[in-house]
């Protein structure tokens, strides 16, 4: 069974992503952006949080984390980025990750991130 969550409604209320997709015990969650008006370490605080918002959602926790994805605007970033994350990540789970720079779809978005996790 697949379980979906938090739908996001395109052009003519036609929806084009889900925030959360379930398959199995495997919780996936789409690229979660924060409000582009922050610094890098408010805008990565404020995407971890929605992250342990969503996970939740699905019944699992950032203990259980299996990847993350994560796109800076510059890498030059990636120091006060990490600094944010390690407070965050679970020390004695972290999953595997990937950082890379990349133009992101809003001016002012610094950062967005992606993961999934187990369930179970």
């Amino acid at each position: 069974m697949i379980e979906r969550y938090g739908n996001t409604r395109g052009l003519h209320g036609l929806p084009v992503i889900s925030q959360v997709v379930v398959h199995g015990d495997t919780v996936h969650l789409c690229g979660v952006t924060p409000d582009p008006s922050g610094d890098i370490t408010a805008q990565t605080r404020q995407v971890l949080e929605r992250v342990d918002e969503l996970l939740s959602r699905a019944g699992t926790d950032r203990s259980r984390l299996l990847t993350a994805q994560v796109w800076l605007r510059d890498m030059a970033l990636f120091g006060q980025h990490n600094a944010a994350w390690n407070e965050w990540v679970d020390q004695d789970n972290p999953p595997v990750r990937a950082c890379v720079q990349s133009e992101l779809w809003q001016p002012g978005l610094l950062v967005e991130v992606m993961v999934t996790a187990a369930r179970a």
